[in-house]
């Protein structure tokens, strides 16, 4: 892992339930950590006196739509980019709604970080218990609860030691190592980015000190190289009249001229003859570089297929998964899909819903509870579900690489995207109600 540095970039994601407050928390660390510029500040205090408040909502330098200023809520994710001399931040406010919780798997699906808000008066609800189990599911590697409003609770010590134990020991049970909490009021700015004056029991860091100082980015050497292939290069011009480059975006590893190779999912092995970034020879290669790959063979080799450094994935055409349904079309056992892997896209059936996974109810015996998956899964479900392929697919296991392990379930009739999917198993679960036989695909 790698430490803070004045370039080092971290990408986080916020989440919580309706109202609590975070998109005025996102206003707050803008503008807090002076990344608001002069016009924006003064179209939001302009936007504010209209509504006969005395004060600047800083909820509006998030909320974009018109519909979210409308109504007060967040509707989409809001992307922000703000620096502070310590980090670079990419910032995804996601919406707290449950109707809108399918963003929150768009916004940190490649978050290094996850801000679970939490209101001081409510707790623990159902939704805050939901937006960690995404987390979790995506493998986010540090979670931050917030425990907001403390003003509205008079700033009570016992208050955030209650939620904070209940919070921790729920994403402990769902596999979450490392989670920091820490009490705020977004609105007063306490522990945003100043330490709190009403909160001398608390002793930790400020929201915006851990963001600093959290470790980001992981050591590309510790993990197996994966190299999608995205486009076969082939000049054929009198300067170049034998080159064949394979051109991509490095998933995870390092790749180094003279290493032994496997392309997936033929299964033909060759070496790394050379590497070309950016115009020039290079004899190392590590992700995320998008390079050009040179083989020491001639093999057959299109768009999607997988070179693979180390121990390689085990091509398949059945797949299982845990899944996120997106859309508002349900998905059931028989539909016919298209999934995209990495940069590789083929037909697939639905084969088996398995079960859903009730992220609501108490959880026993340290696992999540799993429900009849018959009825398939509507939009926001969580759930396991088989697939079968018509092309074999080299998928790693979703916790071992999450760009690898991961893929998207697509309607063939208009593109649309319906899940997203992590191979093999996110949670342990019980099961609490048996399913009935699945029909035999066939």
């Amino acid at each position: 892992m790698t430490t803070a540095t004045a370039t080092s970039l971290l990408r986080f994601a916020t989440a919580g339930s309706v109202d609590d407050g975070k998109s005025t928390l996102v206003g707050r660390l803008l503008h807090d950590s002076k990344s608001v510029l002069a016009d924006q500040l003064e179209a939001v205090e302009r936007v504010s006196l209209g509504r006969g408040q005395e004060a600047p909502d800083l909820a509006l330098l998030t909320d974009g739509l018109r519909a979210e200023r409308e109504q007060g809520i967040t509707i989409d994710v809001a992307y922000r980019y703000f620096a502070t001399p310590r980090r670079r931040f990419i910032l995804a406010d996601t919406p707290g709604h449950v109707q809108y919780t399918r963003n929150m798997v768009t916004g940190a699906s490649t978050a290094e970080l996850a801000v679970v808000l939490v209101d001081a008066r409510n707790g623990v609800v159902e939704q805050t218990r939901r937006h960690a189990a995404v987390a979790a599911l995506l493998r986010v590697p540090h979670v931050v609860l917030a425990v907001n409003k403390m003003d509205l609770v008079e700033y009570a010590e016992p208050v955030f030691a209650a939620i904070a134990a209940e919070f921790t020991a729920y994403a402990a049970s769902l596999g979450v190592k490392d989670v920091l909490a820490v009490p705020i009021s977004a609105l007063a700015g306490d522990n945003v980015v100043e330490p709190s004056a009403h909160m001398d029991w608390y002793g930790g860091p400020t929201l915006l000190e851990h963001l600093e100082t959290v470790p980001v980015g992981s050591d590309p050497s510790a993990e197996p190289a994966r190299f999608p292939v995205q486009y076969v290069i082939r000049p054929q011009t009198e300067e170049h009249p034998d080159y064949r480059g394979y051109a991509g975006q490095l998933a995870s590893g390092v790749l180094r001229v003279g290493d032994a190779v496997t392309v997936l999912p033929s299964g033909h092995t060759t070496t790394v003859a050379g590497i070309d970034a950016l115009g020039r020879e290079s004899d190392i290669a590590w992700a995320p570089q998008s390079v050009t790959v040179r083989l020491a063979d001639d093999i057959d080799i299109s768009r999607g297929d997988l070179i693979a450094a180390g121990p390689a994935p085990v091509p398949t055409k059945d797949i299982e998964a845990t899944v996120s349904h997106l859309s508002e079309r349900p998905l059931r056992a028989g539909d016919k899909v298209l999934l995209k892997h990495t940069t590789r896209t083929v037909r697939a059936l639905v084969k088996e819903i398995s079960y859903r996974i009730d992220i609501t109810a108490p959880i026993r015996e340290g696992k999540l509870e799993q429900r009849s998956g018959a009825e398939g899964l509507d939009v926001n479900d969580l759930g396991h579900v088989v697939l079968r392929t018509a092309e074999p697919l080299a998928l790693d296991s979703y916790t071992d690489n999450r760009r690898t392990g991961s893929f998207l379930l697509i309607d063939p009739a208009d593109g649309t995207t319906l899940t997203a999917g992590m191979a093999g198993e996110a949670f342990e679960t019980v099961r609490t109600t048996d399913a009935p036989d699945e029909e035999e695909w066939v």
